[in-house]
């Protein structure tokens, strides 16, 4: 479920698209919302910059498959009960990273909270604007208040490394193979019939992206703000992949926007 302010400020490019089929031909009804009344957060500014250049460059099928999944998934998310929320308690893990190492949530939450931020796979062009986003505006604050963010994705390590490598990551990424976390928090999705012809046209195999054998499910992009004692205080899950938490929410929610001290020990 949404733990967010300002959800009307937070409208879905799928909710903004009309698809009408008939006799072949795809019409879209593009309407966005830019209004004075609204205001864009910067992640949500780059997301829309990328939809506007998919409008010019992608075929109406190709931008049908992708409009109708996203907007699928926020229709559904609006009745999910079992979606993790703010004051569950999170179960303990320890997932391999991409530096060759481990890492267990005891230790991420010794000294204080860490922030977990789950992403879909490492060419997931979305993922290539979010990540880099966090690098810049709030990792550095996490970073002087000590607490750690470690980023999550059911990607094979081996192939989570571009992305690290690509954008120069400073904080850890590991991997969630087969989605056993995830799926535990309640955060994942099966692509739908036409988003899986797509992949697999163009040759595209799951055991890439989860580590699972032709089950094409991912988890969708959520960030976590997780205590010492397991619990979950803060949670936004994005049904979404296009329109995630903007770096405010989180710093927010740890109270580092009042020129608080640092929550770790």
């Amino acid at each position: 479920m949404k733990d967010t302010q300002g959800t009307d400020e937070k409208n879905s490019f799928c909710d903004r698209v009309n698809l009408r089929q008939g006799q072949n031909v795809l019409i879209f009804n593009v309407r966005y919302v830019m209004s004075s009344s609204v205001t864009l957060g910067p992640l949500r500014a780059k997301f829309l910059a990328l939809e506007q250049e998919r409008e010019q460059t992608w075929t109406p099928e190709a931008l049908a498959v992708n409009v109708n999944q996203r907007a699928l998934l926020v229709r559904e998310h609006r009745q999910t009960l079992h979606a993790v929320q703010k004051g569950d308690r999170i179960p303990p893990f320890t997932l391999p990273t991409v530096d060759g190492g481990q890492v267990s949530l005891s230790n991420l939450v010794a000294n204080g909270p860490v922030v977990l931020v789950f992403f879909r796979f490492a060419g997931c062009p979305a993922c290539n604007i979010a990540l880099p986003h966090y690098r810049d505006t709030l990792w550095p604050t996490l970073m002087a208040a000590g607490i750690p963010l470690l980023a999550i994705s059911p990607q094979p390590v081996s192939a989570l490394s571009e992305i690290v490598t690509r954008h120069k990551l400073p904080f850890p990424v590991a991997s969630d193979t087969k989605l056993e976390l995830s799926r535990a928090l309640g955060i994942t999705y099966r692509f739908d019939a036409a988003s899986c012809q797509a992949a697999t046209s163009k040759g595209g195999k799951s055991l890439d992206i989860n580590g699972l054998d032709d089950v094409w499910e991912l988890p969708k992009p959520a960030v976590l703000v997780v205590g010492p004692e397991h619990v979950i205080q803060f949670a936004d899950v994005s049904p979404d992949w296009m329109d995630r938490t903007e770096s405010e929410q989180v710093i927010a929610a740890l109270g580092l926007n009042k020129g608080e001290a640092s929550h770790a020990a």
